[in-house]
This record gives C-alpha cells, structure tokens and sequence, in this order.
C-alpha cells in the first residue's frame, strides 16, 4: 500500500489517498474546498494511473466532506459513511456557517453506503476494517489495514490529543472508551494517520496521550 497526504482547506485538513499495485486506489476524508487542492488530487490521480473506486470517510463534518461533490462528480464515486453519521453529514453546511462564518454553497451528494463497525471495505488488494469511535461525533470511526499496520484515525485520535467533544453529538467519555478498548489494543507500532495534524502509533499514544492513560 502506498499513501500520500495532501493538506487540505482553510482548517489544513489531511486527506489521504491510498493505493496498491492493482492501482485500485481509495481517497479518505476529501476535504479538497480549493480548485487548486482539487486539481492536485485529479493531477496525482492522473499521473499514476490509479483508478480511484472508494470515498470513504471518518466522519460528517464540514471540513472532512469539501471535496465529496468533487469526488462524485469527477470520477462517479459516491461517499460512504457510518451510518450513526447521517444528520452530521447532511448538517455539515450549517456547520460550516456556525464555526467559519462562511455563506458558501455547499452541496453535497447522496451517500452511496452507510457502513457499520466490523465491516470490511476491500479496495484493490487492500481490506479496510470499520472500527466505531464515537464521541467526536456519533458515528465518528477509523479505518484499519491490518496487513499495513496503518490506522486512519479521522478525528477520533490525534498525536497526544483526541477530537474535541463539546460539538453537537460529541461525549468525551464514549470516545475515550472507545479508544481505550478498540485502538489500545492493535499493536504498539500500527501507524496512526489522524485528520489533523503530523502522524503517531498506537505505542507512542499509548505512553504520551494524557486523555488515555
């Protein structure tokens, strides 16, 4: 699996695109709001040949979902989402007007998939598996590639910090419960790639997250 990150929007949101030697490839969180954000992703996409099949994302939030218009209408790829996160999704342009102030049209298209803790969500030779994390939000999840040892912790779990809980369906216990007993327990050097922010392992949060000892 390969993956680069392109840091994305005015809230410098990481976006990840995943790949193999299929050249099957997945984009999670697309938080693409700029032409040229946008336009780097499609020229990426472009120069290597990938064939990008899957949207998937962490959760709802404006600042995750930018790019999901784009997505669908450049390459025919619907969103997926969990699916405790539907009013968070469907909330995000009122969301984007409370925290930014902004009047933008935010248009958003249908989710293609609701997915489910447990699920496995299989792109090219790579199996992506559902692990539900609420509390940032109430579907908030990661995804894990068990044979990579990588975690895309959306924001559930950042580098020595977790998700703010104080937005509307957030519970800091939930999500600290949901850390401690679901993310703890893969091995210390599973790579955790966050929402925000530079990248972590489980060891290193383990030892370092003060809201997870």
């Amino acid at each position: 699996m390969q993956i680069t990150r392109f840091v994305v929007n005015m809230i410098q949101e990481n976006c990840y695109l995943a790949w193999d030697d299929t050249q099957e490839a997945v984009l999670i969180d697309c938080g693409a709001f700029h032409p040229e954000e946008r336009k780097a992703i499609s020229d990426f996409i472009a120069a290597h040949h990938l064939k990008l099949t899957h949207l998937l994302n962490t959760h709802g939030h404006f600042d995750h979902v930018f790019g999901a218009q784009f997505v669908h209408d450049t390459y025919g790829v619907d969103i997926e989402l969990c699916a405790d996160e539907r009013e968070t999704y469907e909330q995000a342009a009122q969301q984007m007007s409370q925290f930014l102030h902004l009047d933008y049209p935010l248009t958003l298209p249908p989710v293609g998939k609701y997915f489910k803790d447990g699920d496995i969500i299989k792109v090219g030779k790579m199996q992506f598996r559902v692990i539900e994390t609420p509390g940032h939000t109430p579907g908030g999840v990661c995804f894990y590639e068990e044979k990579e040892h990588v975690l895309f912790s959306g924001d559930s779990l950042f580098r020595h910090e977790i998700g703010r809980c104080d937005l509307p369906g957030g519970n800091e216990a939930s999500l600290i419960h949901a850390l401690k007993t679901r993310v703890l327990t893969l091995p210390d050097d599973v790579q955790v790639l966050p929402g925000h922010g530079p990248a972590t392992t489980v060891g290193e949060e383990r030892g370092l997250n003060y809201y997870l000892r």
